[in-house]
């Protein structure tokens, strides 16, 4: 198997329209991690993402006689447009069935390279579903995003060019994982020429289906998978990428969405690129395993995987990218409600700058605030958290409260004492016209909504926090509704941050 892996990466066909891409020194992130990191810059190939090699090593291998039946796929964004640039310079057709929650530009990206889009469904399960009934039905040819010999030979191809690029022998190579057709490619010619450098994966803590898989020595098939990193956002490996990830990848790590945040600004501070979140995964695993190590002195090399990043999407990764970078702290603090209460709470932080400050009054006694604080590391936190305890203060670390970073730092002073009876649950809505509108059908009228806050994010699902009341005899059936929804939802009632805010 392995060899003819190799021999199929080193005959690809891939560069009729892919292209070489750079492994740039990232000279900032070098210096500041004490370690040589090298970004392989696949967010520069025509299609702005590394799928279009092994979607092009595919269709360039089909016969005459299957090209003029024609190719089908599913896929949200990356893997579309690599198929649909492939089938064109072939000269076959090429039908892409994509979420109804892909955005414009994407859809449209796709049919300038002349796909054919049919949207079907919410996600990519659902869009995978209606191609492989349009398959039975037309005839055509199924290329796979990543769980195909030839598919996975064409990502393959990153790693030759790498071995050649690298001033120096590789110690670690860090790769994105989703469904794993990039990082089975890399392992299997990485392992054979330069079996020395160990083969990292990374993935989004809330979309482990490789990690889960390793470690359960199965392919382990997750419920729901996060929205942020939705480039990797896969509920299953493939058969033959769960194989060879298990043979021949040496970790696979999770991060979190704040150090992707932080990942995409390092790229970007780098060469003024801008990756998507799933393109920047490398960086973030990176830096984590650096710090974990203490490693000095090594050289590590990033795949950027893809650049196709909706501009909406900018402001959230802003907003997460100094948490992420270890910058900022939030807290909720109770301070006397009285005139120079927030100077002498100042005095007590001394020098350090306050990024961010919420309040409004809901008492006259004490008084709760939303604040931000600039940081120089994570140690720090705890310092901060320290002496506002020793000066009276109740404090609340909210650093890993993705209620409080979603909404509430938004809507602080929506205190309303004549609710009753409220629960608070995070949703997901996939974002297309009539989702909101099912809810409220769904709910038809039983139950008041008391809060309320969305915010766009430029994401296929939009995150939502809403307050309902319900009285204690209601909670079963309440729980129905809840179950009989098709949206995943996180009951928030228990959070601190609501009930010192909200």
């Amino acid at each position: 198997m392995p060899n003819s892996y190799l021999d199929a990466i080193e005959h690809s066909r891939v560069y009729d329209v892919a292209q070489e891409t750079p492994l740039e020194l990232a000279a900032k992130l070098s210096a500041r991690l004490h370690n040589e990191v090298l970004l392989k810059r696949e967010d520069l190939q025509p299609v702005f993402s590394f799928k279009l090699r092994g979607a092009y090593n595919k269709i360039a291998r089909m016969s005459d006689a299957e090209c003029a039946q024609g190719v089908i796929c599913a896929s949200a964004g990356n893997h579309a447009q690599g198929v649909a640039m492939s089938a064109k310079r072939r000269g076959c057709r090429a039908v892409i069935v994509m979420p109804r929650t892909t955005p414009d530009i994407k859809v449209q990206a796709v049919e300038a390279l002349g796909g054919e889009v049919v949207l079907a469904g919410d996600s990519y399960s659902d869009a995978s579903e209606h191609a492989n009934t349009l398959l039975q039905e037309k005839g055509m040819h199924y290329v796979h995003p990543y769980d195909d010999p030839e598919v996975i030979a064409g990502q393959g191809t990153i790693a030759e060019e790498m071995l050649r690029q690298a001033p120096k022998d590789l110690d670690a190579v860090f790769v994105p994982v989703g469904g794993g057709g990039l990082i089975s490619g890399i392992a299997v010619y990485l392992k054979h020429y330069s079996p020395h450098t160990r083969i990292i994966g990374v993935e989004p803590a809330d979309s482990p289906a490789m990690y889960q898989s390793i470690k359960e020595d199965r392919r382990v098939l997750l419920k729901q998978v996060g929205i942020f990193a939705d480039g990797v956002a896969v509920k299953q490996v493939g058969e033959h990428t769960f194989d060879l990830t298990r043979r021949y990848v040496d970790e696979i790590m999770l991060v979190d969405t704040d150090e992707i945040c932080a990942a995409i600004k390092d790229i970007f501070d780098e060469n003024r690129s801008i990756v998507e979140p799933a393109g920047a995964l490398a960086v973030a695993g990176m830096k984590r395993y650096a710090q974990r190590e203490g490693s000095r002195g090594k050289v590590f090399a990033c795949i950027n995987s893809g650049a196709n990043m909706n501009f909406d999407r900018l402001r959230y990764v802003a907003e997460r990218a100094e948490t992420g970078e270890q910058r900022e702290a939030l807290f909720a603090v109770t301070i006397p409600e009285r005139p120079g209460a927030f100077l002498q709470f100042c005095s007590i932080l001394g020098n350090r700058v306050i990024t961010e400050f919420n309040y409004r009054l809901s008492g006259r006694n004490e008084a709760h605030i939303f604040v931000g604080i600039g940081i120089r590391s994570k140690e720090e936190v705890q310092q901060i958290e320290s002496e506002l305890e020793k000066s009276d203060y109740p404090v609340c670390n909210l650093i890993d409260n993705e209620l409080a970073k979603l909404h509430i730092r938004h809507m602080v002073g929506g205190r309303a004492p004549e609710v009753r009876n409220e629960v608070l649950y995070r949703f997901e809505f996939p974002e297309r016209p009539g989702a909101l509108l099912e809810f409220l059908t769904g709910m038809a009228g039983r139950w008041n909504i008391s809060l309320f806050h969305y915010r766009n994010h430029g994401a296929a699902y939009g995150r939502v926090v809403i307050g309902m009341e319900v009285p204690e005899s209601d909670r079963a059936d309440f729980q129905t509704f809840l179950d009989s929804l098709a949206y995943p939802c996180t009951s928030e009632s228990d959070n601190p941050a609501y009930r010192l805010f909200l």
